[in-house]
């Protein structure tokens, strides 16, 4: 990824809905993110080039003007085409009413694709938002009202294609991907999952393979880390600390594991992390300048 400006935020004012993170960037060829999960919602809008968005056994060409959705707990994966490579922004949120808010526009875990001409207003909200970096009680409000405000364009113009994608996920996948999203910080096995949700082992790595392409252990894994790399981007923990917020009694087995999924060990994941924010701020003041 090149030309990347990004904002993170470790902590949120409002609970109906809110802001974690938002960004912009000029992809490079086949750049690519995933397959992984994320704990919270996010818009992808495509300004220009293309690229393609997989979910499961669903793969979905997407081109300027096209918006995805990725719902949280859901593994996912997109990369930008090799010979026209998409720019596209994002904004990151949660909050109790998020949900119910997507709904509103059309959009949930059955329909996360949308189209939309207002790219140029999305964009402008975006770069407003990376403005904002300074933690104070005025940014928090301001970031909040520019949240809702890209809300109102795409209420105002996103078109959600009137076509039902194939449901993802089935009653006994909700309730193991449940299960791992409330009990990933202990030492569970795939046995708990399945005695959890009531079937078999073999059954429930069945049904993972069709919904998500991944074994339930994988799956886990991948939770698992995914929210390692997000205390090691927002908070000053020590990799033992994070190894055991995630369930890792032993911080070997945590490291590898951690290196395996995002190739990189989780200290020098952190360090090129803060590296790549300090590069993002040096383009947001040149911005300024």
């Amino acid at each position: 990824m090149e030309n990347a400006f990004v904002l993170s935020l470790s902590e949120q004012k409002f609970s109906d809905l809110y802001l974690c993170y938002c960004g912009y960037a000029d992809c490079e060829p086949l750049h690519s993110f995933g397959p992984a999960v994320r704990p919270n919602y996010i818009i992808h809008f495509i300004l220009k080039g293309k690229g393609y968005y997989r979910v499961g056994d669903n793969r979905y060409p997407l081109k300027a003007g096209d918006g995805f959705l990725i719902p949280p707990d859901m593994l996912t994966y997109y990369q930008a085409d090799e010979k026209e490579p998409w720019s596209y922004l994002w904004v990151g949120f949660g909050g109790k009413n998020a949900r119910q808010y997507l709904s509103d526009l059309g959009l949930g875990e059955s329909r996360m694709m949308f189209q939309s001409d207002s790219g140029e207003e999305l964009k402008q909200i975006v770069m407003e938002m990376l403005q904002h970096r300074q933690s104070s009680i005025l940014t928090d409000f301001k970031l909040e009202s520019l949240l809702y405000a890209f809300f109102s364009v795409l209420a105002k113009t996103a078109v959600v294609p009137k076509q039902k994608y194939r449901e993802l996920e089935n009653q006994y996948v909700r309730r193991a991907v449940e299960f791992v999203q409330n009990n990933y910080p202990r030492k569970i096995k795939i046995s708990d999952v399945a005695d959890y949700v009531g079937i078999t082992r073999s059954y429930l790595y069945t049904i993972f393979m069709k919904s998500f392409g991944v074994s339930p252990q994988e799956y886990l894994s991948n939770y698992r880390i995914t929210r390692a790399s997000e205390l090691l981007t927002i908070t000053d923990l020590t990799v033992e600390m994070v190894a055991a917020s995630c369930g890792y009694d032993d911080p070997l087995v945590f490291s590898k594991a951690f290196k395996k999924i995002k190739g990189l060990p989780p200290t020098k994941f952190r360090k090129e992390d803060r590296k790549k924010q300090d590069e993002a701020d040096k383009n947001i003041r040149s911005l300024k300048g």
